[in-house]
């Protein structure tokens, strides 16, 4: 068995909400789970479902109110996926049940690894990770950045758990944030354009529905087609945008509106946020 499809040893993801749960999802999916995955959340309700996976123990700390430090003490890998605001205090919770060299990696936006190891100390290797919404297809980006004690098979470990939801972009931290504004909000950017889109269709005669359908699939469709062939994307362009037609002369409007400074300008505005973010 190579090391990419040998099992993972024991997860514990510490707030498997909507982030916490794609990847879940994605790693049971998988079967790569061999060590098992313990996960947490603060009620019955939420973690009950999550209970029927295989090979998944799920726990509500209203129930079990050391859920979190049981959890990160029989895990090898623990994710943290609570609120950033919430962060230190879990740290200060399961610090004293880490075992040394226990991975804990952040889903947190806005905590540096600094602020974990502060508080974990310097036994315990510390990533950074900015996974992206369509984790829950398994069609993640990650950004992952890896603390100055996580050493290569600790980074490497880490990194196949990502792979179970998407690709991973290996970065410096004090690039995370700039990754953020891409891959991070780059789903709502394609979201806008479909509903932009969509109303384009609309205001030309379409109904709602059939409107929608052209818009969507036709974003589905584009991106699959990228996927598949793997061709540069100005090159599709080209081959879409006949000399005098139809299209060369809508692409000729859009790079008129000056595109490449409205997502620079937009990408520079979340930046900026990012950072307000996390100085506090």
């Amino acid at each position: 068995m190579s090391s990419s499809a040998s099992p993972l040893p024991p997860v514990a993801i510490l707030g498997a909400g909507s982030m916490g749960g794609a990847i879940l999802q994605g790693l049971v999916a998988s079967g790569l789970a061999g060590g098992g995955v313990a996960v947490t959340n603060r009620t019955v309700a939420k973690a009950a479902p999550l209970a029927e996976l295989d090979g998944v123990t799920s726990v509500a700390l209203e129930d079990v109110p050391t859920g979190n430090r049981d959890a990160a003490a029989a895990a090898d890998i623990v994710l943290i996926g609570v609120k950033p605001a919430m962060v230190p205090d879990l740290l200060r919770e399961i610090a004293p049940a880490l075992r040394p060299g226990t991975i804990v990696v952040s889903l947190a936006a806005g905590v540096t690894i600094a602020t974990f190891q502060s508080i974990l100390g310097a036994g315990i290797p510390v990533l950074r990770s900015m996974p992206n919404t369509p984790a829950v297809v398994g069609k993640a980006v990650t950004g992952l950045a890896a603390g100055a004690t996580a050493g290569a098979d600790d980074v490497d470990l880490v990194r196949r758990l990502f792979e179970t939801v998407g690709v991973v972009v290996e970065v410096a931290e004090d690039r995370i944030d700039a990754l953020s504004t891409i891959s991070g909000s780059g789903p709502a950017y394609v979201f806008l354009l479909v509903e932009e889109l969509t109303k384009a269709a609309i205001g030309k005669g379409f109904a709602g529905p059939e409107a929608r359908i052209m818009a969507e699939q036709t974003f589905i469709g584009a991106a699959a087609l990228l996927d598949a062939t793997r061709e540069d994307p100005a090159e599709l362009r080209r081959r879409v945008t006949s000399p005098k037609g139809t299209t060369e002369r809508a692409i000729a409007v859009l790079q008129a509106a000056h595109l490449d400074e409205v997502f620079a300008e937009a990408t520079d505005a979340a930046l900026a946020r990012a950072r307000e973010l996390a100085a506090g």
